[in-house]
């Protein structure tokens, strides 16, 4: 999958953990993309509670499907609870990415995205993926880069907190310069320091974001981890970020009532690093 490159500022806006039948969170959060043009991003678990077929319908096609022909999904776990994602490739269909892999890449501006599969890891998807990520990364030596999937490496939410099993992944962003990362899995939005692959402190490492504030219940915050630099728990919202051609800028817009917002710009990391 890819696009071609556009002059100008791109916009890539979205969350994670989105759509109950029983909820009117996903709807409030639904009426933020009405107003906001781009590229939709989503980070997985996309119809609760198992990500059937009639979930995918009538929970979350009735709000956050209005824009499915913009979407372009990474999965979550719950999506994986129904068939091994089968209604989730059927819904999104080629925008999910070749059907029973769910990772790809695209163009947006002058940046390159990689939407990757953080269900895979542990087993020969988890190896291939890598080795295509690395192929592409190199194919595609843009100065901006950006990632999303599900399953933040590093999080400060109570209910789920760091995953190591996607290190490896986050190390092979690491070494190509990848700017921005996007999460979810815990119901929270968190906002990191530039990172290295083991959480240290590293101006040209990855920031990650946590998006997990599309609908689903939001949780709290345990332990807070190093680099953490802003955390919200009462907020559902999403993420919204301009791509300029050297640097972009973030932005949390909550739903209608909620006052929580962060904000800031910065430069793009740039691929200039020695790939290992």
């Amino acid at each position: 999958m890819g696009s071609a490159a556009q002059s100008g500022p791109a916009f890539l806006v979205g969350a994670a953990d989105i759509a109950s039948c029983n909820r009117r969170e996903s709807e409030a959060t639904a009426k933020l993309l009405d107003s906001i043009a781009g590229t939709v991003f989503t980070a997985g678990d996309h119809a609760y509670p198992n990500g059937t077929a009639r979930e995918f319908i009538e929970c979350y096609g009735l709000s956050w499907g209005r824009h499915r022909t913009r979407t372009l999904p990474a999965p979550g776990n719950h999506d994986y609870d129904s068939s091994q994602a089968g209604p989730y490739f059927n819904y999104f269909g080629s925008n999910a990415g070749p059907t029973g892999r769910a990772y790809y890449s695209y163009n947006l501006g002058a940046w390159h995205v990689v939407s990757l599969n953080s269900n895979v890891i542990a087993d020969s998807w988890g190896a291939a993926q890598e080795e295509w990520l690395r192929a592409d990364l190199k194919a595609n030596p843009a100065n901006c880069l950006l990632a999303y999937w599900h399953h933040p490496r590093f999080s400060s939410g109570k209910n789920h907190g760091n995953h190591p099993h996607v290190n490896a992944l986050y190390k092979i962003l690491y070494q190509h310069g990848i700017s921005v990362l996007i999460s979810g899995h815990d119901h929270v939005y968190e906002r990191f320091a530039p990172q290295d692959p083991d959480g240290k402190a590293d101006s040209k490492g990855v920031r990650q974001f946590l998006a997990g504030t599309g609908g689903a219940p939001l949780y709290k915050i345990g332990t807070v981890k190093p680099n953490s630099e802003v955390r919200n728990t009462i907020a559902h919202g999403v993420l919204k970020l301009t791509l300029n051609s050297t640097s972009y800028d973030w932005e949390f817009v909550p739903v209608a009532g909620q006052t929580f917002r962060d904000r800031g710009s910065t430069a793009c990391v740039g691929s200039n690093k020695n790939m290992k």
